[in-house]
Parts: structure tokens; C-alpha cells; sequence
């Protein structure tokens, strides 16, 4: 399957290149930058670290693509889906700090075309979040809930995508909506913990990859969960995976659960 990458000069950008090499069934034809960019020429493998590889590097993707993979800016996103759009072509949206416009964006793509989006392309961290909801249904309503995430001083957003993710997929099991139940730190005098909570919080600092772990905390016992990245591998990995997965799909708005067939598409 032929691929395509958004942003191949971003930090996962480098590594999906390696991640699409090594995998026997897709074929890297197209990675693209901003226009104007100094990377435009390169070949691909060499701005990767990969040695070359035999592609230049372009500032408009290859119609020739069966998928195009975006880990860029949520700036971005809205001319990347606009020519995924335009040329009918897949795509899976790594993209995290999306606001509720951009994902609108998304909702209206998928009308068209075929979308996998997910806070997290790691198959540990989409085995964590059915955890999670099992969890949920057996102690949430009776212990406290935390939340713990950290990542790298570079990242932009806050808490993580995944992290939010797990909230929601909490909130979602137990019925309740994470926009009103969720505390995103604390301090001061804040008085006795309210029933209900869902605790997050968040830390940066320097080349932490990614690390969530998830408390559900009673009277004399607790149960604690915990998912650690080591390599940004792992998720370009999944992400290629959710590229090959799109093959001969309808148009629609998927997810990494999807993907690994563990929740099936509505």
C-alpha cells in the first residue's frame, strides 16, 4: 500500500518514515513539508537518519497515495483535510491539542472521505483504555479517580490527548459528562475531595516520551494502571497500522479501537 506523510520533517514525522520502511506491507511514495521549507529536495531517508532512501521531499503530496498519514499542527489540519478531500484519499490524524472546531473539521471530512483519528496510536495504551472501562464499571462509583500524565518539555498541549481520552472513557462508563466532573490540578485550600471527580495532572520535563497512569483509589485498596512509552516507534507504528486498515473502507470517522477490533463501527 502505497503512503503518503504530512510534516515528514516533524518529529514524528522522522520517525514514520522509519516505521513505513520497515513495514513489508506499505511503500513510502510521498512525504511532504510547508511550502518554502529549507527541506524541500532532501531525500526523505536522510532527513529521517535513516540513509537514503530515494525520495525527495516535496511540499505537495503525491496523488498516487492510497493514505496519508498528519502528525502535524493543529494549523495545519484543515488544508491537509481539504486535500485529502479534494483528491479522495484516506488519511489517519494523529494531530493532538485539537479544539472543538478542528474537530468539527474532522466530523465533516469523514462525510467524504475515510478518517482514523486517535489520541494515541499505541496498541498498549488502546488495550489500557478497555482496561480502563472495565474498571470503571466495577469500582467507579465508589473510589476516587486521578488521572497522572507526563510527557517531554516540548510538548504544546496540556494534559495530553490520551490523557483526556482516558477521562472521557471513564466519564462515558459511568455516565457522566468529563466537561463537568473533571479537575485539572490543584492548589490552595481546596477543601474535602468531591465525590465524583476525575482528577488530572500533568508534568514536562525533559525527553519523556509518555507516561499515563490511571488511579482508582478506595478505602484500603486501590487498583493503579499504567501505560510507558520509551519510543516514539511505538505509535508511527500504529499509525501505520490504522493507514493499512483504511484500505477498501467507506467513508466514515474511525478510531485505533476500531483498528484492533475492539469496538466495532457504528
Amino acid at each position: 500500500m502505497n503512503l503518503g506523510i504530512f510534516g515528514a520533517n516533524g518529529r514524528m514525522g522522522r520517525v514514520l518514515v522509519e516505521a513505513i520502511d520497515s513495514d513489508v506491507s506499505a511503500t513510502l511514495i510521498s512525504a511532504t513539508v510547508r511550502k518554502g521549507s529549507d527541506w524541500v529536495g532532501m531525500d526523505v531517508g536522510e532527513l529521517a537518519g535513516i540513509g537514503k532512501y530515494g525520495l525527495a521531499v516535496s511540499d505537495l503530496p503525491s496523488t498516487d497515495v492510497d493514505a496519508m498519514i498528519d502528525f502535524t499542527l493543529p494549523t495545519a489540519l484543515a488544508s491537509n483535510l481539504d486535500w485529502c478531500i479534494e483528491h479522495k484519499k484516506p488519511v489517519v490524524i494523529g494531530t493532538t491539542g485539537l479544539n472543538a472546531d478542528q474537530k468539527a473539521l474532522l466530523q465533516e471530512a469523514a462525510k467524504s472521505i475515510p478518517v482514523v483519528f486517535a489520541a494515541n496510536y499505541s496498541i498498549g495504551v488502546n488495550l489500557m483504555l478497555n482496561l480502563l472501562k472495565q474498571t470503571a464499571r466495577v469500582m467507579g462509583e465508589h473510589c476516587d479517580i486521578e488521572i497522572w500524565e507526563a510527557h517531554h518539555r516540548n510538548k504544546l498541549d496540556a494534559p495530553s490527548g490520551t490523557a483526556v481520552a482516558m477521562g472521557e472513557a471513564i466519564a462515558g462508563e459511568l455516565g457522566r459528562d468529563l466537561n463537568n466532573c473533571a479537575v485539572y490540578g490543584r492548589e490552595g485550600h481546596t477543601g474535602k475531595r468531591p465525590q465524583g471527580q476525575i482528577g488530572f495532572a500533568t508534568v514536562r520535563a525533559g525527553d519523556i516520551v509518555g507516561e499515563h497512569t490511571v488511579m482508582f483509589a478506595d478505602i484500603g485498596e486501590r487498583i493503579e494502571l499504567t501505560h510507558k512509552a520509551s519510543s516514539r516507534l511505538t505509535f508511527a507504528k500504529g499509525a501505520v497500522r490504522a493507514a493499512l486498515w483504511l484500505k477498501d473502507k467507506p467513508a466514515g470517522l474511525y478510531d485505533m479501537q476500531q483498528v484492533l477490533g475492539l469496538e466495532a463501527h457504528d
